[in-house]
C-alpha cells in the first residue's frame, strides 16, 4: 500500500482523502495508477521535442482541472487504463528504444511517489534518457524537493499571476502564490538550462521552461505573467509563450454538451481564440523586458489536431496492442 496516499497531500488541494481504500481525492485520481498515452510527442519545445520526439506519458485526472482544459477528457478520467509501476518503467525504456528525446511526464503530480518509483526501476534495467515533469505548476514545495533524483528538468506552467483569473478558471485563488512557490524550488532542484546535443540538435538535460499560455482577452495577465517571471528569475529559467489555446467548450456546448455551455454562459470570453495582434503585444512586452531568448508559436497551433489521442497508445505491453 503506498501510505502517501492514505491521507493524500500529493498537491496543494491537500483533500487527505483515504485514496488508498479507494476514495477519490480532488483531482479525481483514487489508489490506482491509469495512463492514457505512452507515446512520442513531436509538439513540445524544440530541445523536449528535437525531431525524434519527446517520449510522454499522459497520466489520467488532475489536481487543478481547469474549465478550459485542452486535455479535458483525461483530466476528468475519461480515458486511461491502470497499470503497474513496473508497467510504467517498461513504458519509459520501451520509449527509450523508440527512440525518444527523455522521459516525459504529463500531468504527473497525484502519482508522483509512483512515478518516483517507476523512474528508479527503469535506471536499474538501463533507462539513460532525462526526465521531464510536465506540470500545471499547482505543486507544493515538499512535492517538488521530493523529485529530488528522479526529475531532470521541469516543463511548467505558469498560468495566472491574477487571483481572480485563477480562481474563475481553475477554482485556486492560490494559484498565483503557490506555483511561484513551487517554481523557485524547481529553480533550486533543477538548476539554469543544460543541454547536450542529439543527432545535431540540442537536448535538454536539465533546468527549468516556463510555459504560459495566453487566454481571450487576458493580454494584461499574461503580461504580468512575463514580467514576474523575469523580473524573479532573469535568465535562470526559459520562457515559453504560446497562443494554442484552443476553445474546445465552444465545440463541446454545440455538441450538446451541457456542462460546457453551463461554463460559456459563466465565461463567455472562453468560447474566442487568442487574436494574432494580442499575441504579438505580448511577444513585444517580453522583448521591451530585455527577454531575448524565448519560445514562441506560429499560426497553426491552436487546433484540435494538436491534442494527442488519448487512445492507450503505449500503454499495454507490445503483444496486447
Amino acid at each position: 500500500m503506498n501510505l502517501a496516499l492514505s491521507t493524500c497531500d500529493l498537491c496543494p488541494r491537500s483533500c487527505r482523502v483515504d485514496r488508498a481504500a479507494g476514495e477519490r481525492g480532488a483531482c479525481g485520481a483514487d489508489g490506482r495508477l491509469v495512463v492514457a498515452r505512452a507515446a512520442l510527442h513531436f509538439w513540445e519545445e524544440p530541445p523536449i521535442s528535437g525531431s525524434r520526439g519527446s517520449g510522454t506519458v499522459f497520466f489520467a485526472h488532475c489536481p487543478l482541472r481547469c474549465v478550459y482544459c485542452q486535455n479535458a477528457v483525461i483530466a476528468a478520467g475519461e480515458a486511461g487504463a491502470e497499470v503497474s509501476v513496473e508497467r510504467l518503467g517498461e513504458m519509459c525504456l520501451e520509449l527509450q528504444e523508440q527512440g525518444a528525446l527523455n522521459v516525459n511526464f504529463v500531468t504527473p503530480t497525484h502519482y508522483a511517489p509512483e512515478a518516483r518509483a517507476a523512474v528508479a526501476w527503469a535506471r536499474e534495467r538501463g533507462l539513460a534518457l532525462p526526465v521531464v515533469w510536465n506540470t500545471s505548476g499547482y505543486e507544493t514545495v515538499a512535492a517538488v524537493r521530493a523529485n529530488a533524483g528522479t526529475v531532470d528538468a521541469y516543463l511548467t506552467d505558469f498560468k495566472y499571476a491574477d487571483v481572480e483569473l485563477a480562481r474563475r478558471y481553475s477554482h485556486a485563488p492560490d494559484y498565483p502564490e503557490v506555483a511561484l512557490a513551487a517554481l523557485e524550488a524547481m529553480v533550486e532542484e533543477a538548476g539554469e538550462p543544460k543541454f547536450d546535443e542529439v543527432d545535431g540538435e540540442l537536448r535538454l538535460t536539465g533546468g527549468v521552461v516556463v510555459r504560459h499560455l495566453m487566454l481571450p482577452g487576458a493580454l494584461e495577465d499574461s503580461k504580468r505573467v512575463v514580467r514576474l517571471v523575469r523580473q524573479r528569475f532573469g535568465d535562470a529559467v526559459l520562457l515559453s509563450l504560446m497562443n494554442q489555446y484552443t476553445p474546445v467548450l465552444a465545440d463541446a456546448a454545440k455538441a450538446g454538451d451541457a456542462r460546457a455551455a453551463a461554463t460559456l454562459d459563466r465565461c463567455p470570453e472562453l468560447a474566442e481564440r487568442v487574436s494574432d495582434d494580442e499575441y504579438e503585444l505580448l511577444l513585444d512586452y517580453a522583448d521591451e523586458l530585455g527577454v531575448e531568448d524565448y519560445f514562441w508559436q506560429q499560426g497553426g497551433a491552436a487546433e484540435d489536431s494538436f491534442i494527442p489521442a488519448f487512445d492507450l497508445s503505449g500503454v499495454w505491453e507490445p503483444d496486447r496492442a
